[in-house]
């Protein structure tokens, strides 16, 4: 009856900030005039949460620290309490999905790691760098455009096509060629969004990127890890959501499958309270 939820990147709104170092007092009324440039609602009607994610020095020698700015609507917030309520099940906390993803894939690991999760109607794209979300954006590329177009492009239905996306992926070669062709400028628009947020991090907060994560529906498509390895030049893997729980043996010959489809879910069933 007990519920943890996830809420979608959209619904929110997370930036990464560097002021001086100062203390919690002062960054909270730091952040609570933040607001006022990023969100054009009254201050009472958005849910305020913020993180000190990291620190560094400055050529002079002063100190700067990052802070994570969480901006929420507090009526997204009532709506999804109203939903829980209505369904009989009492909702004891609500997260970003982001966070959810972070906490299961990567972890206290401090190897800077972008997580792309790639669902039916937008990828989520979140850089953790020291076990901390650094930088989140989303972008409308998702499974269900690769779908249509490969139904488009085939002239057959959406349900056949999406078997023959789960079941050929990343062809290449005479018999995959028309696959092929409609599946690339899909994964290459997602890697050119993985690209930009890659250079924006790395540029403005002086992190680097050392690998990708896939997670959700699209991490699915056969070969899309070693696609986005070759095309990026980043070790890709393909999230493994199961690793650190246990579960039935029965259902070993589907942990493959259900990993990168599981990863916000078993990432807030690992959450403490």
């Amino acid at each position: 009856k007990e519920v943890i939820a996830s809420i979608p990147v959209f619904s929110v709104f997370i930036t990464l900030l560097e002021t001086p170092a100062m203390s919690e007092i002062d960054t909270a009324k730091t952040m609570q005039y933040q607001i006022q440039r990023y969100i054009p609602l009254p201050a009472e009607e958005v849910a305020i949460e913020w993180l000190k994610v990291g620190e560094r020095e400055e050529e002079r020698g002063g100190k700067k620290q990052q802070v994570l700015l969480v901006l929420t609507p507090k009526e997204h917030l009532q709506r999804y309490r109203n939903i829980f309520k209505m369904a009989g099940l009492e909702l004891k906390f609500l997260e970003i999905e982001s966070f959810s993803l972070a906490r299961l894939l990567v972890g206290s690991d401090p190897q800077p790691t972008l997580i792309a999760d790639i669902g039916a109607l937008y990828t989520n794209l979140a850089i953790i760098d020291n076990g901390f979300l650094k930088y989140n954006v989303q972008t409308d590329f998702a499974g269900s455009s690769l779908t249509q177009a490969i139904a488009r492009g085939m002239n057959i239905n959406a349900r056949r096509a999406e078997e023959i996306k789960k079941q050929a992926g990343v062809l290449a070669g005479t018999e995959g060629q028309e696959l092929s062709t409609l599946s690339y400028p899909f994964l290459d628009a997602i890697i050119g969004e993985i690209g930009r947020v890659r250079n924006v991090y790395e540029r403005d907060y002086n992190g680097k990127v050392e690998r990708i994560i896939l997670a959700g529906g699209g991490a699915n498509f056969p070969g899309i890890e070693k696609y986005f390895n070759e095309k990026t030049g980043l070790p890709t893997a393909i999230a493994d959501s199961f690793s650190k729980i246990n579960y039935p043996p029965d259902i070993e010959p589907f942990i493959k499958e259900l990993g990168p489809l599981l990863a916000v879910a078993v990432g807030l069933a690992l959450k403490e309270e």
